[in-house]
């Protein structure tokens, strides 16, 4: 089974910034060791909300709203990851994507690069760039009862458009939450997880993972390792579709 692991924002990553070289160090451990043992299939940062967009349906439109923003409904029911060569360009592809797809809401981050940590220097001023599309849930997708067709179809439709620029780079659905577990900042002792369904979801997403693992129970142990590296984060784990 693959699950989203994913961690929401504290005030210091909405600042802008940098993560400690203990957490990234710790991490990055992490990382290795479930890639190793194929665990671990892909996962990204993403930069603050004034570095992102929003782009909600009104009537027949989605209107784009820049950040910086607070946290609104970010319960997610699927994602995309592109390329794309600018924001700007990102978010044209996004307005088309989510009226393919009949999204009522998807948010666009920028996603944290090697070279924005200071591991590598930049390849090249004009690199394409990776961003992410966060599709958020609505009742349909909380209950189950989204077009897993429409979604096909808007998906081939932002391959064929991103074809130059390397095209999607992963595309999942997720099952409702009432599929998931949240692990809310601690407090004093042990952390507890609660289980899906979650009526909302304020936090705004600063990152995920995506694993491999037989059950839910092993999702939320890895997902517990990945909650003490980050410190007092949300952390939710999400079964995806298929």
């Amino acid at each position: 089974m693959r699950f989203m692991v994913m961690h929401k924002v504290d005030a210091k990553m909405e600042a802008g910034a940098p993560p400690d070289q203990k957490i990234v160090s710790e991490m990055g451990a992490l990382v290795q060791e479930g890639l190793k043992n194929g665990v671990f299939l892909t996962g990204a940062g993403l930069h603050p909300s004034a570095k992102r967009a929003r782009l909600k349906r009104a009537a027949d439109e989605h209107q784009v709203t820049l950040g910086p923003y607070a946290g609104d409904n970010e319960l997610l029911s699927s994602f995309a990851m592109i390329k794309a060569t600018s924001m700007q360009d990102a978010v044209s592809h996004a307005r088309d994507f989510a009226r393919a797809s009949g999204a009522s809401e998807v948010e666009v981050g920028p996603v944290v690069e090697p070279w924005d940590l200071g591991l590598i220097a930049k390849p090249s001023p004009n690199v394409p760039q990776r961003f992410l599309f966060l599709s958020k849930a609505d009742a349909a997708s909380e209950a189950g009862e989204s077009s897993k067709a429409t979604r096909e179809s808007a998906l081939q439709e932002l391959r064929q458009a991103l074809a130059p620029d390397g095209g999607v780079l992963a595309a999942e659905a997720l099952e409702p939450s009432a599929k998931g577990v949240r692990l809310s900042p601690p407090g004093p002792g042990k952390r507890v997880w609660t289980d899906g369904p979650f009526a909302e979801s304020k936090e705004l997403i600063a990152g995920f993972s995506i694993i491999e693992v037989p059950s839910l129970r092993d999702a939320v142990a890895w997902a517990d390792r990945y909650a003490a590296v980050l410190g007092g984060n949300q952390v939710d784990v999400r079964k995806i579709a298929g």
